[in-house]
């Protein structure tokens, strides 16, 4: 699965790639727009999370929006800007985006879970791919109002999308990409067994 990965590219333009696609992910943008917005760290309220569903535990959506549309877009923009230079790397920049959401150098490498940002490269990679997750996610979200239930949904059936619509390349990508999601909610999953998670609950603003 991993050689699949490897890219027909030479040693300096994989680096390149990977690196500038890791600080790309590393951005923590939920961090810096409840900063900017007034609201303090992120990182001490909640999960402590920098992704959009602890920045909605602010109360303010919008800057929850804002945060995962950011948080997509650097995942889409990594795997579109390494396509544009040699096709085989965007899965590798698709991956380091990813790694880079999670576990940015900047932060002591304790980042989101990377949802949002595996839903941008899903849809950059493969577009039915990303609807599929997004779809999957959404509704579960909508049933339940869980928002860890809905990432770990989407992510365990990632796999199977790929496996239908797009090439191994982008299976690969995924099976990795739902195993780090997955590893990453572990304090999630114990409490969702408890049946002691939380549901998305905020006031407008």
């Amino acid at each position: 699965m991993l050689d699949s990965l490897l890219p027909d590219a030479s040693a300096g333009a994989l680096s390149i790639t990977v690196a500038l696609s890791y600080l790309l992910g590393s951005i923590p943008f939920g961090l810096v727009l409840t900063r900017l917005a007034g609201l303090g760290d992120i990182r001490e309220i909640g999960s402590g999370s920098i992704g959009a569903t602890n920045v909605l535990r602010t109360g303010n959506r919008v800057l929850a929006a804002l945060t995962m549309v950011l948080d997509s877009g650097k995942g889409a923009a990594a795997a579109l800007l390494a396509h544009g230079v040699a096709p085989d790397l965007a899965p590798l920049a698709a991956l380091a985006t990813v790694l880079g959401h999670m576990f940015p150098v900047w932060l002591r490498f304790q980042g989101g879970k990377g949802v949002a940002t595996a839903l941008g490269v899903y849809l950059a990679l493969s577009w039915p791919v990303g609807l599929c997750v997004l779809a999957t996610w959404l509704a579960v979200l909508v049933t339940t109002r869980i928002s860890s239930l809905s990432a770990l949904v989407a992510a365990a059936l990632s796999p199977a999308f790929a496996w239908y619509f797009a090439d191994p390349r982008v299976v690969a990508v995924a099976a990795i990409l739902a195993v780090l999601v997955i590893v990453r909610h572990k304090d999630n999953i114990v409490r969702l067994r408890r049946g002691e998670e939380s549901k998305i609950s905020a006031k407008r603003k």
